[in-house]
């Protein structure tokens, strides 16, 4: 539970609560302390049990009420104040008055690999089709090694001031904020939330591809590979989109560190049977696929081999996509003497390397299986039939992670929007209070039923955009470009600029802008390619058809 929770107005407590509360506060944060309750995750429960025993019991005697309550939270810098943490940590409470932050270079890598390795390692195999043995590793290469190096221009941008002791900034759009001012804050709070949304909305199409890929494999193991097998995608995407609606009630970040293993789990798992499928192909065809050059102007025409070529380049910028969430991520992580920022490099570092290794096996060797045929999405493109229940095990792995990244993307949206309507109605209970709703164990779950209204609203939204433009690979596409150059590249090299006072026209200075510019002309083109793909696509699309 956050901890403005903690106290529920102590101030309002009868005396005896009160002194029974600022007592156990008091052992919490005393650095003279005997005790060692609050040393560990058990001792910070067991700070946060007796604090809540305490409120809750005096609640009951004053009103009345059951064991459990409704009750209107603090904003994080009340309570940090109330408590007296505001210019110290303590061993329950970090430097800014919240809970101890339990997270390691482990769980954070394993939420960068929940967000980086999704639905765009499917497309990789096409992608490189369309830019041959040459272009197409050398593209990748280069997106693992800018998206790499700014990210950790990025972590160095989550405290401002000293690396260690600074003011933490909670969200990407914090960074910004406390680096940059006027109306690029703005533009980037537009884009991160639009590039927010977008992923949702390609990540529900992924998942429906795939569950649909599971009915078309069953169909076609029993009537044969000749089989229309006609499926239609709508009722798939509701599936997954009540699975979503549920797990977005998970009020914060912190709390969906067990579903991102379980997505980085399912993420190396339909890789790695991607990448053993493509070995086996390859073997079956006594040889390797593909030209030095991509896709022959035969196959298509010139024009089409541009316009896929640019679409290339953005499937493979949005399969390294993960920067907007990166500051949140890095708010999980524990403090440490070395800086948060250290530990974010290291798991920055592991993760892309991992990632980029899987992107090179399962593109490559989806390539060389297929050659100018690689389909645009690898196990769902049927250029594999069988086994067939390997392919199942495949695409259900797919969805399942699909279902945990579309959390980790979505709960920076989900805060920014609670944040701000708190401070702009602080006084509406419909907002504002929580119901605490007995669970199993004698536990209570904090309902709010804002949260509870706009998040499945969302949810609803995403779903129905998802219906009326199922088109994987230029959705995937134009995501990748539009969200790359502004948020991967030109906000953390300005505001990495700022916190380090690089002097403009220094060598550092350009050599950062001319990265900047590079990756700028890099994101128009393949934006471009993908818009005329989603134009082409449209030509021929009918809404809620079965394919």
């Amino acid at each position: 539970m956050h901890e403005s929770r903690f106290l529920f107005f102590v101030s309002r407590l009868s005396s005896s609560a009160y002194i029974k509360a600022t007592f156990l506060v008091s052992v919490c944060s005393s650095p003279l302390r005997a005790s060692s309750h609050c040393s560990t995750a058990v001792g910070i429960s067991f700070c946060r049990s007796q604090i809540e025993e305490y409120v809750s019991m005096s609640k009951m005697g004053e009103n009345g009420a059951a064991n459990c309550h409704q009750h209107v939270a603090l904003a994080p810098m009340e309570v940090s104040v109330e408590l007296g943490f505001q210019h110290g940590a303590s061993k329950c409470f970090d430097d800014d008055g919240r809970l101890k932050r339990t997270g390691t270079v482990w769980t954070a890598s394993a939420h960068i690999i929940t967000a980086v390795i999704g639905s765009g390692v499917l497309s990789l195999a096409w992608a490189i089709g369309q830019l041959g043995w040459v272009a197409g590793p050398a593209v990748m290469l280069l997106f693992s090694f800018v998206t790499f190096y700014t990210s950790a221009l990025l972590a160095d941008c989550y405290r401002s001031g000293d690396p260690v002791t600074g003011r933490r900034n909670y969200t990407y759009m914090d960074a910004v904020q406390a680096n940059l001012n006027g109306i690029k804050v703005k533009i980037c709070g537009y884009l991160q939330y639009l590039n927010i949304v977008g992923v949702a909305i390609g990540y529900t199409i992924a998942a429906s591809i795939s569950m649909v890929a599971i009915k078309r494999s069953n169909c076609f193991n029993k009537e044969g590979d000749d089989s229309p097998c006609h499926v239609n995608s709508n009722p798939y995407m509701i599936m997954f989109g009540v699975a979503e609606i549920v797990l977005s009630q998970i009020p914060d970040f912190d709390q969906i560190s067990w579903l991102s293993i379980l997505a980085a789990i399912m993420s190396f798992t339909y890789s790695s049977i991607g990448l053993v499928l493509g070995i086996v192909q390859v073997i079956q065809n006594g040889g390797i696929k593909g030209s030095l050059t991509g896709i022959s102007i035969g196959t298509v025409s010139q024009m089409d081999k541009i316009w896929r070529s640019l679409q290339a380049f953005g499937d493979i910028a949005f399969a390294y996509s993960y920067s907007i969430i990166l500051i949140e991520i890095q708010d999980t992580i524990k403090s440490s003497p070395s800086s948060e920022a250290k530990v974010m490099k290291k798991a920055t570092l592991t993760s892309v390397t991992v990632t980029t290794i899987f992107y090179m096996l399962c593109g490559c060797m989806g390539y060389a299986a297929f050659g100018d045929l690689a389909p645009g999405n690898l196990l769902t493109g049927f250029g594999f039939y069988n086994p067939y229940w390997l392919l199942d095990i495949a695409n259900a792995a797919i969805v399942i992670h699909l279902v945990g990244a579309y959390q980790v993307y979505c709960q920076p949206l989900f805060a920014f929007i609670e944040k701000w309507t708190h401070k702009t109605w602080p006084k509406s209970e419909f907002i504002a209070k929580e119901i605490q709703v007995p669970i199993a164990s004698g536990r209570c779950y904090n309902l709010n039923l804002f949260r509870l209204t706009w998040r499945t609203v969302f949810v609803i939204v995403t779903t129905v955009v998802s219906m009326l433009l199922p088109f994987f690979n230029d959705v995937v596409g134009f995501l990748g470009a539009i969200g790359f150059w502004p948020l991967t590249v030109y906000f953390p090299v300005e505001m990495y600029i700022v916190q380090k006072k690089i002097p403009k026209w220094s060598t550092r200075w350009v050599c950062l802008q001319l990265l900047s510019l590079a990756c700028l002309v890099i994101t128009v083109a393949s934006a471009a390619g993908s818009v005329a793909g989603v134009v082409s696509d449209l030509k021929v699309y009918r809404p809620f058809k079965s394919s």
